[in-house]
């Protein structure tokens, strides 16, 4: 029998596409709200022309974003288009989008709008830098959100051209504070009934990471710059070279480090003044780099992953992609899910990173195709088959 799933019975319409929204409804589809997602006649979600790769002419990047949902290709810029998605709203707990700001105003589909049709609803939305203040109306992208959030300030090496983060973080953590705002919405809605519109903005979701540079900033005035893999605030807490390679080690404090150093045979470096304590470890970073390396570039990464494991100290190898999907806890965590998919075959999908208990979330269906569900919903919303083809012929459906 399977177990319920936490979300199960919320009805999320999602207007949104390319990766903060989409990466916000999957997670609640994973979760098991029903999300069915809205998308232009002409060519869908924009993520499905990204690539390579492709397989059978899918979008590997549509593909991993886009599980557990129902598509429905819709023109809600046609009268009829407005008429079906209001119907949609008036059935739904969840309408999330990233329209330019102002573009639903236009079409008399914002907030204001639809909480007429519905007023338990929760719209979501998410932009570049959110509904109001001077950059209101300025598009929004990840790499722009990177640069003026000030994380390309801090990653990279010192003196390196600016680098931003290797992971769209600015999108995908807009993704997660939206979700992290439907949530707190939904259980307002559950307690009283009472909707409400709630915002996510690339911007602001990046600048909450900077917990560590802006504590700098705010108590010192100092500007903080690139580090490389190092820690700001404790050492030894960074990549060190070894004979092959490099390893990751995590000992910042002083049990920690005195077990590094033991199992190093460098008691030398705990004896010294320099090294003391963790103030000096930080202030004397650059040398203490230099002197653990003396040491580790005599054995193989997995040499000193043998022993430092033995030891208990923090520590682990560099993967690539290649390395993580092969890796044995990787593996024994269920992180890595074959769906089988109408004409790309069998898929790969990154795993549920959240397990829940008693609710635990279930990726049960691939991507849909576009207006896979179309007349499905349709249906359900009393429209019937003559109807439905006359929509299509007209534009407003696909």
């Amino acid at each position: 029998m399977p177990k319920p799933q936490a979300l199960s019975g919320m009805k999320v319409l999602d207007c949104s596409q390319i990766l903060a929204g989409p990466f916000c409804t999957m997670m609640l589809a994973d979760m098991g709200a029903e999300v069915i997602k809205i998308e232009k006649p002409n060519g869908g979600d924009d993520t499905r022309g990204w690539g390579p790769p492709f397989i059978a002419g899918e979008s590997a990047a549509f593909l991993q974003l886009n599980r557990n949902k129902k598509s429905v290709s819709l023109n809600i810029q046609t009268e009829k288009g407005k008429e079906i998605f209001l119907k949609l709203i008036s059935k739904s707990d969840v309408f999330v989008e990233n329209f330019r700001p102002g573009s639903l105003k236009k079409l008399n589909l914002d907030y204001e709008d639809i909480k007429k049709v519905n007023p338990k609803i929760i719209h979501c939305s998410i932009s570049g830098f959110g509904k109001t203040g001077p950059y209101s109306n300025r598009a929004g992208f990840d790499l722009v959100a990177q640069g003026m959030s000030g994380l390309m300030s801090i990653t990279g090496n010192p003196d390196s051209p600016p680098v931003k983060v290797g992971v769209p973080i600015s999108d995908l953590n807009g993704g997660v504070y939206a979700m992290y705002g439907i949530l707190s919405a939904y259980i307002h809605l559950l307690k009283t009934g009472e909707g409400q519109y709630i915002e996510s903005s690339l911007l602001e979701s990046s600048l909450a990471y900077t917990v560590w540079e802006s504590s700098i900033y705010f108590s010192t005035g100092e500007i903080p710059s690139p580090m490389g893999s190092a820690h700001r605030l404790s050492a030894p807490y960074q990549s060190l070279k070894t004979k092959d390679g490099y390893i990751n080690i995590g000992a910042p404090n002083q049990t920690n480090w005195e077990r590094l150093t033991i199992s190093i045979n460098r008691e030398d470096l705990m004896k010294n003044p320099k090294f003391k304590g963790s103030p000096e470890r930080l202030k004397n970073r650059a040398l203490l780099e230099k002197e653990l390396e003396k040491s580790f570039t005599k054995k193989t990464t997995q040499d000193w992953m043998e022993i430092l494991e033995k030891a208990g100290v923090p520590a682990g190898p560099i993967f690539n992609m290649k390395d993580v999907w092969n890796n044995e806890q990787v593996k024994s965590r269920n992180m890595d899910v074959l769906l089988d998919h109408p004409t790309a075959g069998t898929i790969h999908n990154i795993g549920i990173a959240t397990k829940l208990s008693k609710t635990p979330g279930v990726i049960h269906s691939p991507a849909p195709l576009l207006g896979q569900h179309t007349s499905e919903i349709l249906n359900q919303l009393g429209y019937e088959k003559p109807e439905i083809e006359e929509l299509k012929n007209n534009g407003t459906l696909k």
